[in-house]
């Protein structure tokens, strides 16, 4: 490895190199797998907001990277975000007899290549709500 830097030992360069490749990584890591582009706020808030849910959406990507790393299964973090994807959040809604709307929200049932995942991951999906009765017709 070859530097212009003088006065820093080879550790301690080296140690640099790796989080600047780290840093560059995290970036990719956000323009491709996450998906996250630059979005042209007009306001600090949003701004501010938009940031925040990056950086949370990199710090869950590198949890779970590191979780699968050690589950031992060989599954990357996109991977398992591809195959979880097929769970998905519902909402039944009946309308009863006396006009009022029952209201179930439902996961879909994991097959067994998501149980198998969840199990590895020492992640148990919550239990499922209980329907709600509201009086009235629900808005869409």
């Amino acid at each position: 490895m070859r530097t212009n830097q003088s006065g820093k030992d080879g550790a301690a360069l080296w140690k640099e190199y790796m989080l600047q490749c780290n840093v560059e990584q995290a970036f990719r890591e956000l323009k491709s797998d996450l998906g996250i582009r630059p979005v042209y706020h007009h306001k600090q808030d949003r701004v501010e907001a938009h940031v925040f849910v990056a950086f949370m959406s990199y710090c869950l990507q590198v949890t779970l990277r590191h979780k699968l790393r050690a589950s031992a299964c060989g599954m990357t973090a996109q991977a398992a975000l591809a195959a979880m994807s097929r769970i998905q959040m519902l909402d039944v809604s009946f309308e009863t007899q006396d006009s009022r709307t029952l209201l179930m929200q439902r996961y879909t049932e994991p097959e067994d290549e998501h149980k198998l995942l969840l199990q590895k991951l020492k992640i148990e999906l919550p239990p499922q709500k209980p329907p709600k009765i509201y009086s009235g017709k629900l808005k869409k």
